[in-house]
């Protein structure tokens, strides 16, 4: 018996056919699109920096839920927590070694329109690998790097965490 034979494409094309209908029915909303932006119900306002790595997150938060100038907005305040730690378990005579940076980023809205909600707090952690060595210039740079990669990956994480919120 052959493939090729009239029944068996008309059947694999109606087959083809009502699963495409039927999976045309279904709606997806993508974490990564900027839908839930569009509707203004992520409007937020940002809190100065007090840091670098304050800075960084609240320059990620502002451009993937966007701002606002309102003054009823929620007040967005972002805490940052740095630490460095070293990976490997025993010296070798290895002048490169592994390195952890950390940080653990807390996000704090606060609603500001009289409505009495509540606060909501997010904690996220992320770290980032570099390699020290001996040269100082070298190595600040690297745990700067690292730090940096670090507070956008929490920055990332407390986007996608206000936004799961948003959504219930």
């Amino acid at each position: 018996m052959s493939w090729f034979n009239k029944p068996l494409k008309l059947l694999l094309v109606a087959g083809i056919i009502g699963s495409a209908a039927a999976l045309s029915g279904c709606s997806f909303s993508p974490v990564y699109s900027s839908a839930a932006v569009s509707q203004g119900t992520l409007a937020l306002a940002y809190a100065k920096p007090n840091s670098r790595l304050e800075q960084i997150v609240y320059q990620e938060l502002s451009l993937r839920l966007g701002p606002t100038d309102s003054e009823a907005a929620p007040l967005a305040s972002v805490s940052i927590s740095p630490a460095i730690r070293e990976m490997t378990l025993s010296r070798t005579d290895n002048p490169n070694r592994a390195m952890e940076a950390a940080v653990t980023a807390t996000l704090t809205v606060t609603p500001r329109d009289g409505s009495g909600g509540a606060v909501q707090t997010y904690t996220r952690r992320a770290t980032a690998q570099y390699t020290r060595n001996d040269q100082v210039l070298a190595e600040r740079s690297a745990q700067e790097e690292a730090l940096e990669r670090a507070a956008k990956a929490a920055a990332e994480s407390l986007r996608v965490a206000v936004l799961a919120s948003a959504s219930r």
